[in-house]
C-alpha cells in the first residue's frame, strides 16, 4: 500500500507520546489530516498544535480515557460518522511485566479492557465506513510477545496475541474490500512504556532496545510493502514466512472427526 495523503484522516489512539506520537509526526508529514486520541489533553494540543505549525495539515484532539465506556462510545461516534477517515492506528495500550503472582489482577483487567476490549470496538465501528467508502487501513499495534507470550507478563502477551489473530481474522474477511490491515510487533522499544509496566528501561540490555523512530519507519514500510505483519526487529522475513507456514500446514487438521492415533492407542483402558 502506498500511502497517500488524499486519502484524509488517520486516527490515533495513545497519540501523545511515544509510538502514537511518532506515527502522528510521519502521517502529518505525509499530508494527512490528524485525529489524535488520548487520555491527556494538555499533551496532544501541544502535540497538535507543533504538528499542525510544521505541516500545515488540520489535527484534531479528542482527550478520552478508552478503558471508559462513554469515553470509547465517543471516539466510536466519531469513528462511525466521519466519511474523511481512511486509517486507524490502534496503538493505546497498556503492558505489564510482572509474573502472575505478582501482579493485581484488576490492573490485568484494565489491561484487556484498552488492550482488546477497546481496540475490537474502535475497529468495529470504523470498518462499515471503509467498506461503504471503499478504502481504507486498519494498523494494530501488537507486540513479539504476541508470538513469545513466555518473555514478558501472560496477561499482557495474551491480548497480544489477540491483536495478531484478529488483525488475521480482518485480513481473511475483509480481503476483497480494498482495506488493508497490518499488525506490528515492537520488541523493547525506547518508551515510556516500561517504567508503566513496571521494568524501567535502564534495566534491559540496549541491543535489544529499538528507537521508537526506528520502529515507526520501519512499521510504515512495512506497511507500503503490502505485509501483513511487520515485525520490524526481525532481520529475515523468510523466519516469519516458515513460521505461517507452518501455521497453515496445521490448520486442515486442527478440527477432524476423529482424535489422533496416539490419542487411541490405549482406549478403553482403565484409568
Amino acid at each position: 500500500m502506498v500511502l497517500h495523503p488524499q486519502n484524509g484522516t488517520v486516527v490515533i489512539t495513545g497519540a501523545s507520546s511515544g509510538i502514537g506520537a511518532v506515527y502522528a509526526d510521519r502521517l502529518a508529514r505525509r499530508g494527512y489530516n490528524l485525529i489524535l486520541v488520548a487520555r491527556n489533553r494538555e499533551r496532544l494540543e501541544r502535540l497538535a498544535q507543533g504538528l499542525a505549525d510544521k505541516t500545515g495539515r488540520t489535527i484534531e484532539v479528542i482527550a478520552a480515557d478508552l478503558n471508559d465506556k462513554s469515553d470509547l462510545a465517543r471516539v466510536e461516534a466519531v469513528l462511525q460518522s466521519d466519511a474523511s477517515i481512511t486509517m486507524l492506528v490502534n496503538n493505546a495500550g497498556l503492558g505489564a511485566t510482572a509474573p502472575l503472582l505478582a501482579s493485581d489482577v484488576n490492573k490485568m483487567t484494565d489491561m484487556i479492557g484498552l488492550n482488546v476490549t477497546a481496540l475490537m470496538r474502535l475497529t468495529y465501528a470504523v470498518v462499515p465506513g471503509m467498506v461503504a467508502r471503499g478504502e481504507g487501513a486498519i494498523i494494530n499495534i501488537a507486540s513479539s510477545v504476541g508470538i513469545a507470550p513466555e518473555v514478558l507478563n501472560g496477561v499482557y502477551g495474551g491480548t497480544k496475541a489477540f491483536v495478531l489473530a484478529f488483525s488475521q481474522s480482518l485480513k481473511h474477511e475483509l480481503s476483497d474490500k480494498n482495506i488493508r490491515i497490518q499488525a506490528v510487533a515492537p520488541g523493547a522499544t525506547a518508551t515510556d512504556f516500561w517504567e508503566i509496566a513496571g521494568t524501567p528501561i535502564q534495566y534491559l540490555p540496549g541491543e535489544i532496545v529499538m528507537r521508537v523512530e526506528d520502529l515507526v519507519d520501519a512499521a510504515l514500510a512495512g506497511l507500503e510493502l503490502g505485509e501483513l505483519v511487520t515485525i520490524p526487529s526481525l532481520p529475515d522475513v523468510a523466519d516469519w514466512e516458515a513460521y505461517e507456514a507452518a501455521r497453515q500446514k496445521l490448520m486442515p487438521n486442527l478440527s477432524r472427526q476423529a482424535p489422533a492415533a496416539r490419542y487411541r492407542t490405549n482406549a478403553g483402558a482403565a484409568v
